[in-house]
């Protein structure tokens, strides 16, 4: 892959921009329905996942990246970004949307807190190098796994990486990190 779209309405974007073009990657700010011409692949960031869904609804970006998803683009999701992805956001509000290409059911926060956040090293199935170091900011929880959803990595029994053919969702933040490990396991697809 080599023109990433990087969502840039709310949120980490310019960690996952560094991370891309240090990969030899073109990352690409998209904030409106025109940025997505041309990219080949789309990181959603961390961030505040209502805050997130509200922005790409006035964006008028949500209908034509959901299209986009549902075509087969390549996506990564973060923190937020996975909660974006997911079939159903368990504790969202009403007017939530997700865009539901990702078969996982997600809750909210539930790792706690900001004042509960931690860094713990994960132990990464399908991607070498030792452990990973994770981030995990008020993250949200894989709480259910649709038939072809691979789980990658868990903290205590709960899935917190998971890929479905082009999609791939972090319950952490991987751009926190110097590891670009996985930011090249999204590119390479």
């Amino acid at each position: 892959m080599h023109k990433v779209g990087i969502l840039a309405l709310q949120g980490a974007s310019q960690r996952h921009a560094e991370a891309v073009a240090a990969l030899g990657a073109h990352p690409v700010e998209v904030r409106t329905p025109d940025d997505l011409a041309g990219i080949e692949g789309i990181i959603l960031p961390g961030g505040e996942s209502t805050t997130m869904s509200k922005l790409l609804d006035l964006s008028g970006l949500f209908d034509p990246l959901a299209d986009r998803l549902r075509a087969g683009m390549p996506a990564f999701g973060t923190c937020a970004g996975l909660i974006l992805l997911s079939a159903h956001i368990l504790d969202g509000r009403d007017d939530q949307r997700s865009f539901g290409v990702l078969d996982v059911d997600v809750r909210r926060n539930a790792f706690g807190r900001q004042v509960d956040s931690f860094e713990t090293g994960l132990a990464l199935e399908r991607v070498n190098g030792g452990r990973f170091p994770a981030v995990f900011i008020r993250a949200p929880v894989v709480e259910r796994i649709g038939d072809g959803v691979e789980v990658l990595a868990s903290v205590d029994g709960r899935p917190v990486l998971c890929r479905q053919g082009a999609l791939l969702g972090a319950a952490f933040h991987p751009e926190l990190s110097d590891d670009l490990r996985l930011h090249q396991l999204f590119l390479e697809g």
